[in-house]
């Protein structure tokens, strides 16, 4: 999955998803979680499974179905995969997925 080409669509739900500035300043934390996330606890290792989500949620100050939804929306713009780790779920940015991103804005932009 995470090696597929971006098509003209995927790319618009990518844009779609980045618009909005909460989800942005997300993607923005996440590239480096253990500084972003530092105040924070971590329950399993930042750098393999990601950051939990009530820790996104505290961070943005936003209800916990508001972040939720953002980080749906993420995932299915493929930008965030989601790991459970026990009743909690985690969420890392796809690094591959982005540079393929950026590759696919240079060539078709």
């Amino acid at each position: 999955m995470g090696d597929e080409a971006w098509l003209p669509e995927d790319m618009l739900e990518a844009f779609k998803a980045l618009a909005n500035p909460i989800r942005l300043q997300i993607m923005q934390w996440l590239r480096d979680p253990d500084h972003e996330f530092a105040d924070y606890e971590p329950i399993a290792d930042r750098q393999v499974v990601g950051v939990c989500v009530s820790h996104i949620q505290a961070k943005a100050g936003l209800a916990q179905s508001t972040v939720s939804s953002y980080m749906a929306t993420l995932e299915r713009a493929r930008l965030v995969n989601s790991t459970r780790v026990g009743k909690w779920t985690h969420y890392r940015r796809d690094e591959n997925r982005l540079r393929q991103l950026s590759i696919a804005i240079g060539e078709h932009l």
